[in-house]
């Protein structure tokens, strides 16, 4: 674990306390803190390395920020609580930010030790600016090593190595993070748990392939924890495990637990959300998945590529055809929500082949398909190609693929604003009958034509409001794709009306009357996204 789990997401400022006094009214001489992406994610990293400070613990807080923020407002905030020791979580979406948070830090408090954690940090330490800016850099896990720092620092005998490599613990040594989540985390955000660490698999883009194996933690003491969780109003978990399914008598033991809380009482249900390897989905598991109602369970299937030649490039072992079985029989059969991944710019990789298998994920249609851009992240294999297919990465964070020797700039910019607008249109689940027409049976080059009108036309990837998008895709379709204006309209109307869209539209009869005001509705586990896709 990096500074706690690699896949542990991002923080806000949650935690309302008085200033330099911890939860228990002592001093806090330890700061635990990052930049979430959001303030509903809610960090398992820093939660890991609070439990496990033993002795400390009383003297340590977390403070939780989102990105965006003033970084003097961030500042003042984690000066306010006058810390000695402040541990910073690093991950590639707050790295820029976190690196202008520490300069600032040290200019105002050079006194206050800062020690960095996180995978961003992990590697190439001697290239970032904000190693050289922090006192100490915990590599790799961090849930023993911080806490052993802490304790040197305080003792008088602080280690004058500035890199130092975490110690990976044997799991069940380790202190459970789950009672740190607080009454308004449950409430509020998004909570991570973990039934396991690591990866047996060696996908070279992934950080986890640097893993030996994955570790399992002692499962009765997690069932434990999601009872215990259960018990304080938690409804929604998200699994950081990279293989749920590898173990299938470890997956069946933690899906009985939600089963049973279904069938206790099925007017409150949980939202569980697992990441599966999508060839190895065995009959007992099958028969578990059926029997959870819609809207209960979500999947997160890595494709990435069906090129079987890229596919041994980048060392990811995948029977396709048993993939493809397995994605058609959960969308099908099931009630689960299927959100699957697939990398563009990968080594070797070109657009057509690209498109090919983006075709292929669309006809087995899940409710989502998640269109990824490579990133070379600080130690993932993927470098090695590098050289031979010419691979040019930005320099600067997210580190994303800006070419290759298969796909020129321009056209990966073009792939860049093709996904921002396929999570507009396709994945937000607004646009369920007016999407069969935009793809019709070329569902690429399609929506890549529309992505090339819609940036021509706007000049925009962000912050395009509904109604505005709505009548964009009604004037393109009749326009460009020369559709049925009665038709389409049609499409776009039930779309919007069905989504929530109460305004007139240009296209719409002057008398046709609006729809009220809908009552507000009781809130549901299942994310709302996620329902649109459930009733279309």
């Amino acid at each position: 674990m990096q500074f706690g789990p690699a896949a542990a997401l991002p923080f806000s400022c949650t935690m309302a306390m008085r200033p330099g006094m911890g939860d228990n009214g002592r001093m806090t001489d330890i700061l635990l803190a990052t930049l979430n992406a959001r303030y509903s994610h809610a960090s398992l990293g820093l939660r890991c390395l609070r439990a496990n400070l033993g002795a400390l613990h009383g003297r340590s807080a977390i403070k939780e920020f989102v990105i965006g923020q003033k970084t003097e407002e961030t500042a003042e905030a984690i000066l306010a609580e006058n810390p000695k020791i402040l541990g910073l979580g690093v991950y590639i979406w707050n790295c820029e930010e976190s690196l202008k948070l520490v300069l600032m830090l040290k200019a105002l408090d050079p006194g206050l030790v800062i020690v960095l954690g996180g995978p961003e940090v992990s590697y190439e330490t001697g290239e970032q600016a904000i190693c050289a800016a922090a006192d100490y850099t915990i590599t790799g896990w961090g849930d023993i090593s911080f806490a052993q720092l802490c304790a040197q620092i305080f003792a008088g005998q602080a280690p004058e190595a500035k890199i130092i490599p975490g110690i990976q613990a044997k799991l069940p040594d380790l202190v459970s993070p789950y009672g740190e989540y607080t009454e308004e985390d449950i409430r509020q955000r998004h909570l991570y748990v973990e039934a396991s660490r690591g990866c047996p698999f060696k996908c070279e883009f992934c950080l986890s392939a640097l893993d030996k194996t994955a570790w399992p933690f002692p499962l009765e003491a997690f069932l434990a924890d999601l009872e215990m969780l259960w018990q304080k109003g938690a409804r929604q978990f998200k699994f950081v495990d990279r293989t749920f399914n590898l173990k299938i008598d470890t997956s069946l033991r933690i899906m009985d637990f939600f089963l049973d809380k279904i069938e206790k009482d099925p007017d409150d249900m949980p939202f569980a959300h697992f990441e599966l390897i999508p060839d190895h989905l065995p009959d007992r598991l099958k028969e578990a998945i059926l029997r959870f109602p819609a809207g209960t369970l979500q999947f997160e299937i890595g494709i990435q590529t069906f090129n079987v030649e890229v596919q041994e490039r980048i060392s990811r072992r995948q029977k396709n055809d048993l993939a493809r079985e397995n994605i058609l029989w959960l969308g099908e059969s099931t009630g689960a929500h299927l959100h699957v991944d697939l990398i563009a710019g990968l080594p070797g990789e070109s657009i057509e082949s690209f498109a090919d298998g983006f075709d292929r994920l669309v006809a087995l249609k899940p409710d989502e398909v998640q269109f990824g851009i490579l990133k070379r992240l600080r130690g993932a294999p993927i470098a090695r190609h590098t050289a031979d297919f010419q691979l040019r990465f930005n320099p600067a964070p997210p580190y994303n693929i800006l070419s290759t020797d298969c796909i020129s700039f321009p056209e990966m910019q073009q792939l860049s604003r093709f996904s921002r607008y396929w999570d507009m249109l396709a994945n937000s689940g607004r646009y369920a009958l007016t999407l069969q027409l935009i793809l019709a049976d070329s569902p690429f080059w399609n929506f890549h034509r529309l992505t090339a009108w819609l940036y021509a036309r706007t000049r925009q990837t962000h912050a395009i409001a509904h109604e505005r998008m709505v009548h964009l895709v009604h004037e393109y379709l009749i326009t460009e794709r020369h559709l049925d204006p009665a038709q389409v309209s049609d499409a776009l109307i039930k779309d919007y009306r069905g989504t929530g869209g109460r305004s007139r539209l240009r296209f719409e009869d002057e008398k046709a009357e609006l729809p009220l005001p809908k009552a507000r509705k009781v809130k549901a586990h299942t994310p709302d996204r996620q329902a649109r896709h459930l009733q279309a």
